[in-house]
């Protein structure tokens, strides 16, 4: 935190002494959530012992740009199936890809496997944000986050909650992504030496319940008297973001080849969009603005309609095509799966859609 007795600038206007907004600031806001926060798997409430480091880390990773409804049956999982990050490390990687289906952006998955063989190497996580930093797949947020809420270390954790939260408390007018070194800066402010975690995890708490997108509840906010986009009538226009461009559309084709009650599954290579997952065979619509079409062997195929998905960049139109027993003659490398289980495949989602699409017209 920056000396008392300088000013901050908020928005367009001051509110006054920044070392005393600095200081009543995550007091008000730790208050509140020693009574408010979230009871979640991989949390200590106020008071608890820290939370294992490996608990913390799993969770953060699988809830970048994912909501905690989402995550909560795929970290239980998680830790059904490895309950330490020694287990994990020692995972094989199409296990981990599979139990990761369904989450989204697959890297993730990826990046968490070499960073758990990267501490079991080391013989554990390293205990400050810069030795967090060192980790493949670890960046700035998450070695923030892990930090702070695992070993005490006072860090400056920003996620989308965070976000929101101080663009509106400063009246942040720069757009994202831009604005984001603003954001921080003015976070790095009101972070406290003290409770470095628990404050994060409120700002996070304040976000998702209180300081919503939509609609925020600034009547209940505990920081609603140093807000200045609450005292100008302007939370809803924080944080500013620039007009999004419009997402293209790619098309491509997906193949169903079934023999004796089983279907062709083929593993995607390690890197790349949905890499080391399993997957329907395709025509490397993935690696190209749009697939060629061309079935992987020669044989009697009908279409079966047409899956519609979207990923962060673009939209995807997937044909589904059909190919049957002797029809097959000439097959490409993979793996026959039993069409009843293929819910067990760990199919990514746009994979998934295609074989339910599949199933309904065989």
């Amino acid at each position: 935190m920056q000396a008392s007795g300088e000013t901050v600038q908020i928005g367009d206007g001051r509110i006054g002494d920044e070392g005393a907004v600095a200081a009543a600031l995550p007091e008000a806001l730790l208050a509140w959530y020693d009574l408010n926060a979230r009871r979640l798997p991989w949390r200590a409430l106020p008071g608890e012992p820290a939370p294992d480091p490996y608990r913390v880390w799993l969770s953060e990773v699988m809830l970048q740009q994912t909501t905690v409804a989402a995550v909560r049956a795929y970290y239980a999982r998680f830790l059904d199936l490895w309950p330490t990050v020694e287990a994990l490390a020692a995972a094989e990687d199409a296990d981990v890809m599979a139990a990761w289906a369904g989450l989204g952006y697959y890297a993730r998955a990826r990046n968490l496997l070499a960073c758990a063989r990267e501490v079991a190497r080391r013989g554990g996580f390293p205990r400050t944000e810069a030795g967090l930093r060192e980790l493949p797949g670890l960046g700035a947020y998450t070695a923030a986050a892990v930090a702070a809420i695992a070993f005490g270390e006072r860090a400056v954790v920003v996620d989308a909650n965070v976000e929101r939260v101080v663009s509106r408390l400063f009246a942040i007018a720069e757009p994202l992504p831009g604005g984001r070194t603003a954001i921080r800066a003015a976070t790095d402010t009101i972070t406290p030496d003290a409770r470095s975690g628990d404050f994060a995890q409120a700002m996070m708490d304040l976000g998702s319940s209180i300081c919503t997108v939509k609609s925020p509840r600034c009547l209940l906010c505990p920081l609603s008297q140093h807000c200045a986009a609450r005292a100008a009538g302007t939370a809803e226009a924080y944080p500013v973001k620039a007009a999004k461009k419009a997402k293209p559309t790619r098309t491509g084709t997906a193949f169903w080849i079934e023999r004796e009650g089983a279907v062709l599954l083929v593993q995607r290579e390690g890197k790349g969009m949905l890499g080391g997952m399993r997957a329907l065979p395709d025509d490397g619509w993935s690696a190209r603005a749009d697939g060629h079409g061309n079935p992987p062997i020669p044989g009697n195929w009908r279409p079966a309609g047409v899956v519609r998905h979207g990923f962060t960049h673009f939209d995807l139109e997937l044909q589904m095509m059909l190919c049957a027993g002797a029809d097959c003659a000439t097959l490409p490398p993979g793996e026959f799966w039993p069409v009843e289980g293929i819910e067990a495949a760990g199919l990514p989602t746009v994979f998934a859609k295609a074989a339910r699409l599949a199933l309904a017209h065989r």
